[in-house]
Formats: C-alpha cells, structure tokens, sequence
C-alpha cells in the first residue's frame, strides 16, 4: 500500500515549491529590468561621450586632413578614461579613421547600416554588428566649423560586456535570494509545525471523519444540543434541538448568529454575564419557547482555564415526566405479579396442609372453591382475546382489583381476535391497563365501592372499541376538557400523595398512543355515578 505523505510535510513541500516558483519569477522580471535598464543607462552614457568628442574642433581638423596618427593622439587619452569598449572614427565616407579596439580595421567600410542619419547631422543609439562584434553604440556627426558633417564619431558597449555586468548583479541578487529562501524554509517548518499543533497533530482526513462523526452523532441524538462561542454566537445545534427549540431555519441559517437571535429571551444563565465562570452544571430546569426543558452545560476548553465556549444539551421536561410514567406502569405490573404469586402461594400452603392432615375431602372442595372464579375467568379471557400478552394482563389486573376489594367484571361479548396495525400490543397493553388502574382507584374513592369495575373489548364493525366503566366519584364537567393534558388529574390531593410524582400522566399517555392510532376518546358520565371511558380506535382500510 502506498503511503501518503503526512499533511506538515506536504504542507512544508508546498510552500517551499511555490516560494521557490516566485523566486525564479522574481528573479526573470528582476533580469529582465536590470538588462532593460542597463542598456538604456549604457546607451546614454554612449551618446553623452559620442557628443563631447564630437564638439572638440581639433578632431574636426584631423579628420578634415584626413591626419590618422593626430586622430589617435587625441582620442587614446579618452579611451583609457572611458569604460566603453570601443571608440571608433569615421570620416564622410564612412571610412574608419580610428579603431580603439582593432587597428587593422582602419580605412575598412563602417558597417551596421546605421550612418545615413548620422551623415545628416542627427545623433542616434543602436544595436549592431560592428567590427567586433555586436554591440549597444551611439553615434554623433563630426562638424566642421561650417556646420557641416565630415565625419562619424561612434562610442559602444559590447553585449558581452552589458551581459558581464548582468551577470554581477544576478549574483549579488542571488546570493540575497539564496538568504531568503533560507529564511523561507525557516519560516515554513515553524507555520506548518504550528499549524499542525493547531489541528492536534491530527492529519486533515482524521479532521474530516471526525466532524463527520460527530455531525452524524448529533443528529442521531435525541437530546437537543447547541453550542456557543465566547461571543455568545451559536456555533453548533442538531436537529433535536431545532425541533424542541420550534426553529424552522436550517442550521447554515444559524450558524454565527447571537444566541438572543435564536432562542427568544434566553434565560440568564445562557448568557455570558449570568455563567458562572469554569462551572458546568447539570439538570437544572428552565423554560425555552414556552417548553420546560432540563439542561446541561459544559464549558470548551482549548487549554485548563482558558474558555473558548459553552455547549448545552437538554430534553424536554415532559418526554421525562413520560419515561418516568412508563417506567411506574411496569413496576405496577411486576406488582400485579407479585400478588398473583402471593396469592398462589398462599393458596398452595393451605392446600399442602389440608394434604398432611389427610383430610382429602376438604382439600378437594377447596380446590373446588378457590378455582371455580378464577378457572372462570382464565376460560373466558383466554377464549376470548387471543393475545397472550393481554391475557395475562388482564388476570393481573383481575387479581390486583380483588385484592383491593374491588370487583373487575368482564363483558360476556367481549371478543379481540386481532390489534390494529396502527398500534402497537406494548401500547394497548398500556392503554387498557392505565384506564382500568384508573377506574379501579376512582371505585377504590368512592364512598360505598361495591359496584364492579366493567371492561368491553371489540374488534367488531372495523374498530376496536375500549369501553371502562366504574361508578366512583367521577370526573368534573369543568376538568372534563383538560382531563388528558399532562399534569391534570381528578384524584384528590392525597391520593396524588400516595401514587408519587407519576400522576396525572397515564391519562396523558392513554390519549397519545390512541391519537397516535388516528383513534378518539370518549368520556361521559355513568349511571347512577362514575364516568365511562370509550376508546375507538379504527383498522386500516384493506386494499
């Protein structure tokens, strides 16, 4: 398997190859200038000599008598002054008077084709072959004292000696490039040693799965989640949290908005100024959109007291309240079991001892007396429903009742031969069980609670029909209209005592599994008292 280079090091790699790519940019525009410049400064400083030896008269008169050996007195002084390669002069005829360079070139043609303006008394700069070679030279016209041209003065730099000077001062720029580029990959170890540091040594595909990770397992969450900057600007928030906060925005939307922007009237400790500083907490209990909502934070920390924000989680009050409801119906019905098994023992121990005693005809009618009810009662729930679950459900609830002194009686048309698709057995189970644990204690309050609580099921006309009827105290027409919200109940305080912190939830979860089954209940008044739970609760059409 290939192995990839770590990210510092391709980082390192890049920064170097791009700072060695602008240097040698830099370095062919630099040329470029330079060798510009260079022949324009050269050029002038050729033109300014070619027009001072031009204006001295004596040269004029040497070259008038056509005198080569005074031409060379006068311009060999020049030459060793001058930093030009060559010093060349001709007369009318273009003929070379005086070579500084070449003296056997003398009387030979000037070449270049570059004399025409000369001869018509203009200075000017060119680049041409000559003699010697090529070369950057400036010519200006000799003149009589008539003012008119008799020769041809011409002052040049060879382009080897332009490409000399070139090369000097590319090697002095070299050398400080050199130094730089040092310095670069200096500086480019530390920035991405530093950056590293900055990403936890971690390489950009780890970065990159885990945000991923964590994006998945945010939106997995149920709890809602959200965090904030030292800003107080929201950084982060799922899916949960939108719904339970009622955002409809997307989270690109939020992202780097206030957090009074988000969440109406956030309470103080979500704010800066109410935190306390280097504490996180948990479950404390607030208000969000009108929502109760337990919440937690815990601060970012990028180094020990250094705080760089905050994230909050929280839940929903009510979805707590509810597992807590749920939790209570199944500790009620081990309860249920837990009777019944007491009960069967008990019912065990007198008939081990009638055994021992050897008397056989009492022990016999006592089997016959105690399970003449419940043998009943096991026919008719077992033939009737064909649900295990419920069956047994609806024994426990038929032991529990007797032991409270309160009848269970079971409608002789009963019948449940199958569950709607719509809801699911656990939640039936706790419909049923939540409306007779119900019916039962309202009996259980009632001041004479001789009359039996009555249960009908049925899967007859496309519905399933729950009817509980028990003739308590009943329920207020003022309650009737909340009596499945959250919190509401009509127990008296003390029996809201005694039955702990679930009350007022298992009418709450009775109405949301059945409005979850597209179904409805009924509550209305019973004869002579007490009230008659109805649940309709419809099968799916078939196709």
């Amino acid at each position: 398997m290939k192995r990839r280079l770590p990210f510092q090091v391709k980082l390192f790699l890049s920064l170097v190859g791009f700072s060695c790519l602008l240097l040698a940019l830099l370095g062919t525009i630099l040329f470029h200038v330079i060798d510009r410049q260079q022949h324009r400064d050269l050029g002038q400083r050729a033109r300014v000599q070619a027009s001072q030896i031009a204006l001295m008269p004596e040269l004029a008169e040497k070259v008038a008598s056509r005198d080569v050996q005074g031409i060379a007195r006068i311009i060999q002084p020049l030459r060793n002054q001058s930093d030009a390669s060559y010093i060349v002069i001709g007369d009318v005829h273009e003929r070379r008077l005086y070579h500084s360079e070449s003296p056997k070139l003398l009387y030979l043609p000037m070449i270049g084709g570059d004399n025409a303006e000369v001869l018509q008394g203009k200075t000017i700069i060119s680049m041409r072959k000559g003699g010697i070679g090529v070369s950057l030279r400036s010519k200006a016209p000799l003149l009589n004292a008539n003012n008119q041209v008799i020769g041809i003065v011409s002052v040049g730099y060879l382009t080897s000696y332009i490409a000399n000077i070139n090369s000097r001062l590319l090697w002095q720029a070299g050398l400080y490039g050199l130094l730089l580029l040092i310095l670069l990959f200096i500086f480019s170890w530390m920035f991405t040693r530093n950056v590293k540091r900055q990403m936890f040594w971690l390489e950009p595909k780890d970065i990159a799965q885990l945000v991923l990770q964590q994006k998945a397992l945010l939106e997995a969450m149920y709890e809602g989640i959200f965090a904030v900057n030292a800003e107080k600007q929201l950084i982060l928030i799922n899916r949960t949290a939108r719904e339970l906060l009622d955002i409809h925005q997307p989270e690109k939307d939020l992202i780097g908005k206030p957090l009074e922007e988000v969440i109406q009237t956030p309470p103080t400790f979500f704010t800066q100024s109410g935190m306390p500083e280097n504490h996180s907490f948990h479950d404390q209990i607030t208000v969000l959109n009108q929502r109760q909502v337990i919440v937690n934070r815990v601060p970012i920390e990028l180094k020990p007291g250094a705080e760089r924000g905050w994230v909050f989680s929280f839940r929903d009050k009510n979805d707590i309240n509810t597992l807590s409801s749920q939790l209570s119906q199944v500790k009620r019905y081990a309860d249920n079991l837990r009777i019944m098994r007491h009960e069967q023992l008990n019912w065990t121990a007198t008939l081990a001892g009638l055994l021992q005693m050897q008397r056989y005809d009492d022990a016999l009618r006592y089997i016959q007396a105690q399970s003449a009810g419940a043998q009943a009662v096991l026919d008719f729930v077992s033939t009737r429903f064909t649900s295990p679950a419920l069956c047994g459900l609806l024994l426990g609830k038929f032991v529990s009742a007797r032991e409270k002194g309160v009848e269970l009686a079971f409608d002789p048309a009963c019948q449940l031969s199958r569950i709607p698709a719509s809801i699911s057995e656990t939640a039936l189970m706790s419909v049923i069980g939540n409306l007779l644990d119900n019916a039962v204690d309202a009996t259980q309050n009632a001041q004479q609670h001789s009359a039996p609580v009555e249960l009908y099921i049925s899967d007859r006309n496309q519905e399933l029909l729950i009817e509980v009827a028990d003739q308590g105290a009943g329920v207020d027409s003022a309650l009737k209209p909340h009596i499945f919200e959250q919190g509401v109940s009509s127990k008296p305080s003390k029996v809201h005592e005694m039955a702990g912190s679930d009350h007022g939830i298992g009418l709450y979860l009775v109405a949301g599994y059945v409005h979850q089954a597209s179904g409805s209940i009924e509550v209305t008044d019973n004869t002579p008292q007490g009230t008659i739970f109805s649940v309709f609760i419809p099968f799916p059409a078939s196709v």
